[in-house]
């Protein structure tokens, strides 16, 4: 493998997360209200509020700032919330991983519902199933998130009485308990994420079975499964994987609706506190790792390709 590569797609990721924190740091100076009055209370005195935006740090200037915050989060200091004074590390360990099992499981069913239907599909174009498959896919990309999980509860919750509407019981206390209230979010986040993984396998399925490699692999006399399976799947992978990359990334992004619609403690409702607080080092330090949970996977999809096809030129 080519190291030199490796350091330039590092480099270029270092460069991304630091990016994303500086323009997100300055947008929020943006967001109407005052952390030190909100921290205070609507009856506190000017006074009062000037000095609390002395020990906050928020009379010095915007660029000092986020560069003394860039400095301690090197050294793996998120710094302390503006309103509960908590570690932000510490919240965002708290927090993260139940989007991680959130974002997880949902990757999990959408492959485990896009693979097939976009496999099947991409073997009988213009069939029944493959209609079926078409517009199953264009619902689950027209539909909103927030949509799709209202009428699963109505349908899981509140008809069927199977499955709890919101909450959440950590894994290590009660996995059953567990599994019960993630099942709805996770599938919530899933059935939109097979949608679009559906109509890429698909495409890129069918692209690799009309090339010549594979006629020839029926000419020997192969059966239709291993020609799937060992030339047309292995070749389909790329592709696959990219969008499975991108993915993963959207979802540890979108699942801040999701975790608020199903009430969950992840780190898409932090970031939601912290807009609404005001909180400016909490949210700061809450997209940083979204941004490098999201660097961290389009890292290791770059990686993936020299896997899945030494052919790639590693330069």
């Amino acid at each position: 493998m080519n190291y030199r590569y490796i350091l330039q797609r590092l480099l270029f990721a270092g460069l991304v997360i630091l990016g994303v924190t500086f323009v997100v740091f300055m947008i929020v100076q943006l967001i109407p209200g005052d952390p030190a009055r909100v921290s205070l209370g609507p009856q506190a005195t000017d006074e009062l509020v000037a000095q609390r935006r002395i020990n906050m740090g928020l009379d010095r200037p915007v660029l000092e700032q986020y560069l003394s915050w860039v400095t301690h989060a090197v050294q793996g200091d998120l710094g302390r919330s503006l309103i509960s004074g908590q570690s932000v590390s510490e919240l965002v360990t708290q927090r993260l991983p139940t989007t991680l099992q959130l974002a997880g499981l949902a990757i999990i069913i959408g492959m485990l519902i896009a693979f097939p239907l976009g496999i099947i599909s991409a073997m009988r174009p213009n069939s029944l199933f493959d209609v079926f498959a078409s517009i199953l896919s264009q619902l689950g990309i027209a539909v909103p998130d927030f949509w799709m999980a209202i009428l699963l509860v109505l349908l899981f919750s509140s008809t069927l009485d199977l499955l709890p509407p919101s909450g959440y019981v950590p894994i290590n206390v009660d996995f059953g308990e567990w599994l019960s209230h993630m099942i709805l979010p996770a599938l919530t986040a899933g059935l939109i994420s097979a949608s679009i993984q559906t109509r890429f396998i698909r495409s890129a399925m069918l692209e690799v079975l009309s090339q010549s490699y594979i006629r020839t692999a029926r000419a020997k006399g192969l059966s239709e499964a291993v020609v799937i399976r060992r030339h047309a799947l292995r070749n389909a992978l790329i592709t696959i994987v990219t969008v499975v990359g991108l993915q993963v990334a959207a979802l540890l992004s979108a699942v801040v609706v999701i975790e608020i619609v199903f009430n969950l403690p992840g780190l898409g409702r932090l970031v939601l506190e912290s807009v609404l607080d005001r909180d400016y080092t909490q949210l700061q330090g809450a997209v940083f790792v979204m941004a490098f949970l999201v660097t961290l996977v389009n890292l290791g999809v770059d990686m993936l390709y020299f896997v899945l096809d030494p052919r790639i030129e590693q330069a």
